[in-house]
């Protein structure tokens, strides 16, 4: 009976120990990461120095373009979603070859986009002028569709 305690204590313990590191090494991807937050998504900490995803866009700053009637494109995309990892680096190029300020919202961090924007899919991409929608593009695109909605709706 002894042996069955010590046992169950060891194995409590190192479930303990596995929390913690877990824990810590939670903060230190999550330092310094352009979402303000305390911690991140695995999938969110692998994309944090991809140069595919530097254009972020908190949800208040978008909230405070759209109140003050503003124009901006927004990319709606999830750190977990296989076919953004294939978009976005033909996507981010197209917008910087346009000269577009393509900002990036990523909704596996901040998911009430999903509701405040009507995301159903990623990627989605929405245009606003004067802060409201005036077009959109869902799901993963030929670049011809990517450019033709740049050219349609920024460079007019």
């Amino acid at each position: 009976m002894k042996k069955v305690l010590i046992f169950g204590g060891i194995i409590v313990i190192l479930f303990g120990l596995l929390a913690v590191v877990n824990s810590m090494k939670q903060s230190q991807l999550a330092e310094g990461n352009p979402f303000g937050k305390e911690r991140i998504d695995p999938a969110t900490a692998e994309l944090v120095n991809d140069p595919n995803y530097q254009n972020v866009i908190l949800p208040e700053e978008l909230e405070e373009i759209l109140e003050d009637n503003g124009d901006v494109t927004v990319y709606f995309y999830s750190s977990t979603c296989p076919y953004c990892k294939e978009a976005t680096p033909r996507l981010v190029p197209i917008s910087e070859e346009l000269g577009v300020d393509l900002v990036q919202y990523n909704l596996t961090e901040f998911d009430e986009g999903w509701s405040d924007q009507n995301i159903e899919s990623t990627p989605t991409i929405v245009h606003f002028e004067n802060g409201e929608e005036v077009d959109r593009i869902v799901g993963s695109a030929p670049d011809e569709e990517y450019r033709a909605f740049f050219e349609r709706n920024v460079n007019n």
